[in-house]
């Protein structure tokens, strides 16, 4: 097989996303007959149809699901060889991105990261972060996206491997004069009678909640929908609504404006988050230096406690 054009295949891969030439050629400036010679081009190169042509757009074969997996992975790797010698060029010695849930980032991420960045050894490494929903995480890293990803353990890790990271425990937070503030600790099911403060309905604990909701056999009613920790936080203290937020990232904000915190005594309340990454054997030496480091903190917060 002659070599494979990462520019075809990149072509390719926005073809099969959009289910349309015209509309991958609309994003990448390109020509919709320029995109069809090179598809064209591809399924010649591997020897067998990759398109099925529709009345409404095309979709991948079993062969072009296989080369698209494949050519996911390809362009991953190319961003990373980009993103690793654009740092080298800056001056850098090694780049790690880390894809990590809302609750990991507001809870321990940062500090984390900063401690190791403080150790001189590793004064030329640069750490970058996004926050992601726990699938996008998953999907990222199998992808190639990024070299690390912290989660919640209970998201599909399967294919990956991982390693114990923090834990937490989701809580109701309400103002004092809610009804359900008389509390000390609660089930879920105890106050869905409530309406609450929701997040991303793509995030882990959203999932869950709605879950637990319907298996309780109640409807989980959203008053306000927000994007992050903070705001559904300063709705609670509005006295609009009630909300579930890991405890560890609620304390100081109840503390500092006098809400009511109030542990769920349901199992699935406690959390375990996982460093999840391909394989040792895909980590670069920076990333690897940050995985043990990450580990290292994991445990020695469990030995604290």
């Amino acid at each position: 097989m002659r070599d494979l054009d990462l520019t075809t295949l990149r072509l390719f891969v926005a073809v099969c996303d959009s289910r349309s030439i015209a509309r991958a050629g609309e994003q990448a400036n390109i020509v919709g007959s320029a995109i069809s010679k090179r598809l064209a081009q591809l399924e010649d190169t591997v020897g067998t149809p990759l398109l099925l042509r529709k009345r409404r757009g095309v979709v991948p074969t079993p062969a072009g699901e296989t080369l698209l997996e494949h050519a996911r992975a390809m362009l991953g790797s190319a961003t990373r060889i980009e993103r690793d010698m654009a740092a080298y060029a800056g001056g850098a010695r090694g780049h790690v991105l880390i894809l990590a849930s809302a609750s990991v980032m507001a809870e321990s991420l940062a500090e984390d990261v900063a401690g190791f960045l403080q150790d001189p050894a590793h004064r030329n490494i640069r750490v970058d972060m996004e926050e992601r929903v726990s699938p996008e995480i998953v999907r990222g890293i199998r992808e190639g996206i990024a070299s690390i990803g912290l989660c919640w353990d209970a998201a599909d890790l399967d294919g990956l491997e991982r390693r114990d990271y923090r834990s937490d425990h989701l809580a109701i937070v309400a103002h004092p004069s809610h009804p359900v503030a008389r509390h000390d600790a609660v089930r879920f099911e105890q106050v869905l009678d409530h309406e609450f403060v929701g997040m991303p309905a793509l995030s882990a604990v959203q999932l869950m909640l709605a879950r637990e909701a319907a298996v309780a056999g109640k409807p989980l009613v959203y008053r306000v929908l927000v994007s992050n920790f903070d705001a559904a936080l300063r709705v609670v203290r509005a006295g609009l609504a009630i909300s579930v937020v890991p405890a560890e990232v609620a304390r100081p904000f109840t503390e500092a404006f006098g809400l009511r915190l109030m542990p769920l005594t349901d199992d699935w309340a406690r959390r375990r988050f996982a460093i999840c990454f391909r394989s040792e054997a895909t980590l670069s030496p920076s990333a690897q230096l940050l995985v043990t480091h990450l580990e290292r903190c994991a445990t020695d917060r469990a030995e604290a406690a």
